[in-house]
This record gives C-alpha cells, structure tokens and sequence, in this order.
C-alpha cells in the first residue's frame, strides 16, 4: 500500500507543469531539456551514448542535436580518439538555461513550503533529505530493492 499516495510525484509535476511554461519562452521543450541535462553531466558523450542513456532511437537524437546545436545549446567536436566520432559539450548558453530552470523550481518550492511553520519546515526538509539519500543510493545501485519487491508481487 502506498502510503504516500505518489505526492511527491504528483508535487514533483506541479513543479515541471510551472518549469515547462517559464521555459517556453527559450523555445526548449522538456525532451530537448532532458537532452541538454544528459550533455552537461557527460561532458564529451556521443549521441550513441545519449540514444542508451536516454533510451532514445538514433534519429530523434540526432534531430534534438542538431536543433540545440542551432539554437547554441550544444557543441559538436571531432573525437580525438576517433576521427569519425563527435562528441557533445553543453555551451554557456546551456549553463544559464540550468540556472533559469533552478531559479523557477526554487520560487516553487520556496512558496510551497510558507504554508508551514518553520519547525514544520525543519522536520519536513530533514524527513525529506532522508529520503532523497536513500532514493539516490537505491538508484546508484541499480534499484535491487525496488526490483526485487516488484519481482514478488508479480509471483503473487
């Protein structure tokens, strides 16, 4: 029984419904985002690398590069390992796109958590970096917990 009834999902995208219409006005749409953030994290990827990590097909990959490329988002450079190889760099421009998009979820969450009392305020971020520690460390070992309780139910 989830005992959270998925709020945190469903708060999580209040916040992206907010994110999605502030960044309409640079034209980047939340694909094309997704895109940007794997680039920035993996400095230096290639688009076969982003097509697995993104679970995406070779050609919207390589439609989404070229369009952020146009836009000044990204930067291709020849790989010095392989002459045939590119790979992909975020430019500044990405960078500030990040800083926008940290600066609306802030505002967000900021205004959300007024309608606490500070000492609500206090347990609620403390509770809540708890779970966020143990969701990171879940994720990083490639969810065996998780899977395994999914693994029993459907034996059920």
């Amino acid at each position: 029984m989830d005992l959270s009834q998925r709020q945190i999902t469903k708060i999580a995208r209040e916040a992206a419904k907010l994110t999605l219409r502030m960044m309409k006005e640079t034209g980047i749409g939340t694909g094309e985002f997704d895109l940007i953030h794997a680039v920035r994290h993996n400095p230096g990827i290639s688009q076969k690398e982003v097509c697995t990590l993104l679970n995406m097909d070779k050609g919207a990959v390589a439609r989404r590069v070229a369009s952020l490329e146009g836009k000044g988002y990204l930067v291709r450079r020849q790989n010095p390992a392989d002459s045939r190889g590119q790979m992909l760099y975020a430019t500044e421009q990405a960078e500030s796109l990040k800083r926008s998009k940290v600066s609306v979820e802030t505002a967000f969450y900021e205004w959300l958590l007024e309608g606490l009392s500070p000492p609500e305020q206090e347990v609620f971020t403390s509770l809540l970096h708890t779970l966020y520690v143990r969701s990171k460390a879940e994720s990083r070992s490639g969810f065996p917990h998780v899977t395994a309780r999914l693994s029993e139910e459907e034996s059920i």
